[in-house]
Parts: C-alpha cells; structure tokens; sequence
C-alpha cells in the first residue's frame, strides 16, 4: 500500500510543478502602459453592448455569439499588449539580442547609405499581431540620437518596408565604440511607433526601448565582422535571445 501511495504522489508531482511554474511565469506578465486606454475603453463598449442585448434579445444565440466573438477579439488584443518582465541571464559584452519577439525575416550584408554610407549586417525581426510589440535595446551603450520619419505603410516584411515605410532610427554608441542602428518600422496595420529612448542617455540591455502598435518590424544594422546566431525563419524571444555577436 505504501509503495501504491508513494507512486502516485510521485506521478502526480510532474503536475503540481507545471502548475507552480505557469504561476511564476503570469507573475511575470504585466499590460503594457500604451495598451492601457485602448482595452478599458474597449472593455467597457464591449460589455455595455452585451448588456444591451441580453436586456432586449435575452440568453439567446444572437448573444453568446457576440460574446464569443467580441470576448476573443477583446483577448488578443490583451495578449498584443503584454509586456513580460525579462532579464537576459549572462554577461551582455559585444553580444546583440533580440529587440522584439517575431521571426527572423532578414539575415543579409547590405548598403547602409543613410548614416554609414558602407555595408552592414542587417538583421529583421517581423511582429505578426500575435506577438507582443515591447520594443528592447539590442545592446548595451549611449543613444547617440533619435530620428522619426513619416512614411507609408506598406507590408513590414517587404524589403522596401524599411526605407518607406515610417519608421524611427535609434543610434547606439556601445563602449567599444561601435555604433549600432536600431530602426522601430509601423507595418500595414501600425499606426504609431512609441520611442522611450533619448538622445544622449545612457541604455542598456533589459530596458525598453519602445512600443509598436500592431503588426511591425524591428531592422537591427551591425558592423560588419559581427557573427550572426540565428537563421532565416527563426523565433525570437525580445531580451532574451542572442542574434549575433559583435566583431571583437
């Protein structure tokens, strides 16, 4: 009897620490500030309006699909606004993480004619409206200046999406004196680009760099000789996975 006892505590253990460790992890996730306003105005049309149609159409189907639809839609977006609270594990010296969560759309060597005026690595993270669009410093350094551009909206995943599209430049100066381009581009669905980072402050890996509204795209310009740690298609996970390694 006692060894049926001791199996069974033991199998059910599996289970207890899962649970403790999706504990942890909601503990770990707060709403961002930029999504504040949008889900409690949203929250309250959404329930009013269900409100209205339970008091004059009643517990019928016309009802429960509004709720299902509009309950769906209304958690999405709270997932779109999610901002986990990261910090990368390790020393960060001449690494690069990821400044979004997304997938890899661009690993490539390309002309940079705007501010270097030679070739860089250029490195592409698209958000789909799935993930959240915290924005991360890639490394860390001094912000050396910050530029906003209007533009179209095109796509984020075309390769014109990154000159055209509106978009806002971060220059970084790391302490080896490497200066790293990080540009925040609106998407299709994008209609702001939130910059938190100031000319002339210092930034660091963990801090947030900004906030994109909907689907967007984040281009991460490095020297050339930096060793990329990912591939095309590849997830990130923004703060936390390292995308390349800085020339030494």
């Amino acid at each position: 009897m006692k060894k049926g006892v001791t199996l069974q505590a033991f199998k059910k253990q599996p289970t207890i620490d899962s649970m403790v460790k999706r504990i942890k992890k909601l503990k770990k996730i707060r709403i961002h500030r930029e999504g504040n306003t949008t889900l409690i105005y949203s929250f309250i049309i959404i329930a009013a309006l269900a409100a209205l149609l339970w008091y004059f159409v009643g517990l019928t189907t016309p009802f429960w699909i509004y709720c299902v639809v509009f309950g769906v839609a209304w958690l999405i977006v709270l997932n779109f606004y999610q901002c986990p609270i990261r910090y990368f594990d390790g020393d960060t010296e001449g690494l690069v993480v990821a400044p979004a969560d997304g997938h890899i759309v661009v690993v490539e060597e390309v002309e940079e004619n705007d501010y270097f005026h030679d070739k860089r690595l250029m490195i592409s993270i698209f958000m789909s409206p799935f993930n959240v669009h915290a924005n991360w410093f890639p490394v860390d350094g001094k912000v050396k200046f910050v530029r906003h551009f209007n533009g179209n909206f095109h796509r984020a995943w075309l390769p014109k999406a990154s000159s055209e599209n509106e978009h806002a430049d971060i220059m970084i100066t790391t302490a080896n004196g490497e200066d790293i381009l990080c540009r925040q581009i609106a998407g299709a669905m994008a209609r702001r680009i939130v910059t938190y980072a100031k000319e002339g402050e210092d930034c660091f890996i963990d801090e947030h760099l900004g906030f994109i509204k909907l689907g967007s795209r984040v281009d991460v310009y490095l020297p050339l000789g930096s060793k990329p740690c990912i591939k095309m298609g590849q997830t990130t996970t923004g703060d936390l996975t390292v995308i390349a390694k800085l020339p030494e």
